[in-house]
């Protein structure tokens, strides 16, 4: 039990993110396979910035992605914020 404890507490980080990761892909695929509008990440996010409809929704939904991705490519590479 002792190293059960110590184990979790020294990776509790790196199991919570894989919890997440792997809920998330699981509940992805249920949405993929069931075919049913407006489950998965890509359908939520186009409707979120209304993708299909509006040019102001894409470009905020562009620079936001496109954004976020610069700034984690800095943040692996130089190691840094």
């Amino acid at each position: 039990m002792r190293r059960t404890l110590a184990f979790i507490r020294r990776n509790t980080s790196a199991l919570l993110w894989g919890s997440w990761t792997a809920f998330f892909f699981v509940y992805e695929a249920i949405a993929l396979f069931n075919k049913k509008d407006d489950d998965t990440l890509s359908e939520n996010t186009r409707k979120l910035f209304r993708i299909r409809s509006s040019k102001a929704g894409r470009a905020l939904f562009t620079v936001i992605l496109g954004g976020g991705a610069a700034w984690f490519l800095l943040h692996i590479l130089t190691e840094t914020m």
